[in-house]
């Protein structure tokens, strides 16, 4: 297989190859411009001395004498000597030849007319004995101003040519020195090309990019790239779809992309660390970025981005499970016992006891459910406040709901509230959690008819938030707690911030000697547009 010649060599020959035709075309036309010139010169000249022999007294005596051979011969020669005229005629009324340079032609009548006798000047291309010539005839004049005959001056086109030639030197000179410029520019141009593909040849960055297209729409992760300014140099269609890139985004700045947060900070390097979790309107993403080095020299930097929204959301949904399972493994230990009771005093014949025991157990059990569901209208949510209620009692957490808490209006939609609300609770217990004992929840809830919103408000015994930190708890990524069990910290305060915000609502927190409390105000669905729930249902 035929080797691919060099790209340093391939530019440097071609470059050559336009240098060469060009300056010979530059050349060509140079000399015919300057050829063109000298002969208009040559005439100009010839027209100068015309007249100047025509003025000659000594020339006009002679000829108006009618002797004029001798005489005039030595004037014009004389002349046309002394100018480097090829020659200098003087003709009479009847076309004879006074002067010539060839002295067999002296006293021999020309070919073609007077034409100076019309008392005007004259010059042409004259093609003569002599050859064809630069030539300008003046009319000549006795002493009395009478017409008595002509004088033709000229230069022979040999003449020009050779005062062309002895100009080509000089130009070829110039020439073969822009051609040498041009060539030590072209070999410095394919160097430097070389040096910023980073000695990679043609072939080979044809390769590199049909593998990089074939690597980058190949996979399931967004990759995106910036130069060294941060703008923008490619983004594969995974990276379009994550972040709502536009088609003509390629070379735009970091910061026209994305809005100011914790994205664009990782996206320009303010922010560093791997696996770094960003909650955007719709997607949890996974973010990394690699500065790129090549050559000891900073190009820019790649960043990928993977989707975990619905692993997330799995992941969240089975931590719930979990709980879940565990609370009713706790609840199923104590309903033995209850039965094991039942059993005994059934053996024993103490029927009435059984049954007061029964309906004892059953009141216990079943209040509390059905008072919650009287005062809680939206039964999803207060099925949700049931179960938080079983896993707080399992972790050794009293939560409660106030006993003033009344929500009959079912809000911005059942996702959405149950997004807030669950969130809150979990980030509460958590709280709690390495707090000592008495570890509480209180959970409000309560619609305002005046402002039409719904209130919910959650307050825990934990250690609370510093005033300083009332913003950044709502960031996503923002934690001070330990991963458990594979779930992603710092994402449900954050989750709760985005949902409320894009609800129309509002949320804030406070903290006083007993803890947190989080307040949010959510507005109902005559008042907002309750559109998609934020993250795609992560709860």
């Amino acid at each position: 297989m035929r080797r691919p010649r060099p790209m340093s060599a391939v530019i440097a020959r071609y470059m050559l190859a336009i240098l060469v035709v060009t300056m010979l075309l530059g050349l060509a036309l140079y000399s015919q411009v300057t050829r063109r010139i000298l002969d208009q010169h040559a005439e100009q000249k010839s027209l100068v001395l015309a007249e100047s022999v025509a003025a000659n007294s000594s020339v006009r005596a002679a000829m108006a004498a009618g002797d004029g051979d001798h005489a005039v011969r030595g004037i014009a020669e004389s002349i046309r000597a002394a100018t480097g005229a090829s020659y200098v005629v003087v003709i009479d009324r009847a076309g004879r030849r006074h002067s010539h340079p060839t002295e067999a032609l002296i006293g021999e009548p020309i070919d073609e007319p007077v034409v100076a006798l019309d008392g005007r000047n004259h010059v042409q291309v004259d093609h003569g004995i002599l050859g064809p010539s630069a030539n300008a005839k003046a009319p000549l004049r006795g002493p009395d101003g009478a017409l008595i005959g002509e004088v033709s001056v000229g230069f022979t086109e040999r003449d020009v040519s050779r005062a062309l030639w002895a100009e080509l030197p000089v130009l070829v000179l110039y020439t073969g020195a822009a051609l040498l410029v041009g060539i030590l520019a072209s070999l410095v141009l394919a160097r430097r090309l070389k040096r910023r593909t980073f000695g990679l040849e043609l072939h080979d960055l044809a390769s590199l990019l049909q593998e990089r297209e074939a690597m980058l729409y190949g996979i399931r992760e967004g990759v995106i790239a910036f130069d060294s300014a941060g703008r923008l140099t490619m983004a594969n269609e995974e990276a379009r779809r994550l972040l709502v890139l536009r088609r003509t985004a390629i070379g735009d700045p970091v910061e026209e992309l994305v809005p100011p947060g914790r994205l664009r900070d990782l996206l320009s390097g303010d922010l560093g660390g791997q696996d770094q979790i960003v909650l955007t309107d719709t997607h949890l993403l996974v973010v990394n970025r690699m500065p790129v080095r090549v050559a000891g020299r900073d190009v820019g930097a790649v960043v990928t981005l993977r989707d975990r929204t619905e692993l997330e959301a799995l992941l969240r949904e089975l931590d719930s499970v979990n709980g879940l399972t565990d609370a009713l493994r706790a609840q199923q230990h104590e309903f033995s016992n209850r039965l094991h009771v039942l059993s005994v005093l059934v053996s024993l014949g103490e029927s009435e006891e059984a049954m007061e025991y029964l309906s004892e157990i059953s009141a216990t059990s079943a209040g509390p459910a059905e008072d919650l569901r009287s005062r809680i209208a939206p039964t999803a949510l207060a099925a949700l406040l049931l179960a938080k209620i079983t896993i707080a009692v399992e972790r050794g957490i009293l939560l409660e709901v106030t006993d003033d808490s009344r929500l009959d209006h079912p809000g911005p939609g059942p996702q959405a509230l149950l997004t807030v609300v669950g969130n809150l609770i979990d980030n509460a217990m958590d709280a709690v959690a390495e707090s000592a004992p008495p570890r509480t929840i209180s959970v409000h809830l309560a619609y305002d008819d005046v402002a039409r919103n719904i209130l919910v408000r959650v307050t825990d015994s934990g250690p609370g938030v510093p005033p300083q930190l009332s913003e950044q708890v709502f960031q996503d990524g923002y934690t001070t707690k330990a991963p458990r069990a594979g779930v992603q910290r710092g994402l449900g305060l954050a989750l709760v911030h985005r949902l409320v915000n894009q609800l129309g609502g509002h949320i804030e927190v406070s903290s006083g000697s007993g803890g947190a409390t989080f307040t949010a105000t959510l507005p109902s669905p005559t008042d907002a547009d309750a559109g998609p729930v934020v993250s795609g249902g992560l709860r």
